[in-house]
């Protein structure tokens, strides 16, 4: 299988893992990063043959169009992207008194409009796979209307709200079309920094994730919006 995963850089990050995984079995894998990671690079060690970093940033559709071009060049094809690129502003945790505004704007263009732009560059090569191609957006019940309860998160919930409508209306547009199907995850609570409390270890759950996305493959009349158990989500 080949296989795109964004946002790979952090070695205790579910991109990261996600990328371990699927290179255990054997699959060809993109690990795409803003910048240089060492962790990725001795990763690269490891699997020389299978593992292939580009550097894209999903903020920049020239990044992003100059990724998907490379890539072409030595993949025939993609089986899956899984969208897990992700930033937050610095006042993230912040009342709306205290927020400065300003930096709404550029995490929703990484967070909701950067999977858009991975889909659109890659979509030639997803639409080259042998079997049905999953595009997965890794979302958060953060951007679930229907279950807000926080009064900061203002930049990251807007993001994964607008990410979730995003899906959706791509999840229209392929909905009679048997080559690409697309979901969006919200991955539960996942141990992605050293001091976290989150029950969730990035190696093990990832392994829950890879089994979950081949379930949901050909699952075009479920939920879109799902969680890590595969029910859907407000």
């Amino acid at each position: 299988m080949h296989v795109l995963i964004t946002g790979t850089g952090r070695q205790i990050g579910l991109g990261f893992n996600l990328v371990r995984r699927y290179l255990e079995q054997g699959d060809q894998v993109i690990a795409t990063v803003r910048r240089p990671s060492e962790a990725l690079e001795k990763l690269n060690d490891r699997y020389p043959d299978t593992l292939h970093i580009l550097t894209m940033d999903i903020g920049s559709t020239e990044s992003v169009s100059r990724a998907a071009k490379e890539a072409e060049t030595f993949f025939p094809c993609l089986d899956l992207i899984v969208n897990n690129a992700v930033t937050t502003s610095p006042d993230t945790m912040k009342e709306l008194e205290d927020f400065n505004l300003d930096d709404v704007a550029p995490v929703v263009n990484v967070a909701s409009v950067g999977p858009l732009r991975v889909l659109k560059a890659f979509l030639p090569l997803l639409r080259q796979s042998a079997d049905t191609a999953l595009i997965v957006n890794i979302s958060s019940e953060a951007g679930s209307i229907g279950r807000c309860y926080r009064t900061y998160y203002i930049d990251y919930g807007m993001a994964k709200a607008a990410l979730n409508m995003a899906t959706m209306t791509m999840h229209n547009k392929f909905k009679d079309d048997p080559k690409i199907n697309i979901i969006a995850l919200h991955p539960g609570w996942v141990r992605t920094s050293e001091n976290s409390q989150a029950p969730l270890d990035p190696y093990e759950h990832a392994e829950t994730l890879r089994l979950l996305f081949e379930k949901k493959r050909h699952d075009k009349e479920g939920p879109v919006f799902i969680t890590h158990t595969g029910e859907a989500y407000p």
